[in-house]
């Protein structure tokens, strides 16, 4: 049975061999070897001269900027709770249990989740922590209005886009009224239409058990499969309900990289360039109501 979901799996989400094969990885290593060894999954680095500590660095850095482009005001988090969608081995975790009361870090991998502890008892504050395994990749197993903040960084980009579209559902109902969502997103760019092809076909491989164990451990390969979608801000309001913006969402941002236009059909949505966004990307930022 075990076998025929791992193949069942494969067939409906290639896209997630890398992951697994990162966390098959990570089961038997430290998180300061997962780090040395299958750094360039989660942070682009790998090599002797990468440690656990370097790692969760770069995390905090970013923490401490997007915390503060999405108007938290330092000190005013610890009694707050959130989640973060896509945790990986806990690279921005460790920041988070820093810096907020409760964090759940959910992930497909149950094995990058005992990687995040590990990161997280060494770098953050563990009793704060809490891990959600998302095993069906597209659920977060939380009570309706649980939390105060809802985050997803390069995460939403690596889901089908059914599974992408769910998650953003289930960040909306598991977070507290007047409660906070941002979430990460990749959209598209002129050189998509080389990459979204070969990144078609690379998924195509993946099907193939004996093919996708080696190639999935190939960095440039796996950067062009694993990102497998691409959603505008019009693709993502329209999933959810235009219907919602300004009543269930409220002060609804759109944040980009002043290198680009970011275009919107719904009217009430803000657009706000922000520095240091990559070009593909944009976020969603929104209260609820």
């Amino acid at each position: 049975m075990a076998l025929l979901r791992r193949v069942s799996e494969r067939l409906r989400r290639p896209q997630s061999v890398p992951w697994r094969s990162a966390g098959l990885v990570t089961e038997s290593l430290t998180a300061d070897e997962a780090v040395r060894s299958t750094g360039w999954v989660f942070d682009n680095r790998t090599g002797d001269d990468v440690s656990l500590a370097s790692f969760v660095a770069s995390g905090d850095d970013e923490v401490r900027r997007y915390l503060k482009t999405f108007g938290f005001a330092r000190g005013t988090t610890a009694e707050l709770s959130m989640i973060e969608i896509g945790s990986g081995i806990g690279r921005m975790t460790a920041a988070f249990s820093r810096t907020f009361g409760t964090v759940y870090a959910a992930d497909v991998d149950a094995a990058f989740l005992e990687r995040c502890r590990e990161t997280v008892f060494h770098h953050g504050e563990p009793t704060r922590l809490r891990t959600l395994h998302v095993a069906d990749g597209r659920t977060l197993e939380l009570p309706s209005a649980s939390v105060d903040f809802a985050f997803s960084y390069i995460t939403l980009q690596h889901c089908n886009g059914a599974d992408a579209h769910s998650l953003v559902r289930e960040a909306i109902r598991v977070t507290k009224p007047g409660g906070l969502i941002a979430l990460n997103f990749r959209t598209w760019t002129r050189a998509d239409a080389a990459l979204v092809p070969l990144g078609g076909l690379v998924r195509l491989l993946w099907r193939m058990p004996k093919v996708a164990k080696y190639m999935a451990r190939v960095r440039p390969l796996t950067r062009l499969g694993w990102q497998a979608n691409r959603l505008s801000p019009d693709d993502v309001l329209a999933e959810l309900g235009t219907d919602l913006v300004g009543t269930t969402l409220k002060e609804v941002t759109l944040l980009h990289s002043p290198r680009r236009r970011l275009r919107v059909g719904l009217a009430g949505v803000r657009r706000l360039a922000v520095r240091r966004i990559n070009r593909s990307h944009w976020w969603l930022v929104a209260r609820l109501a």
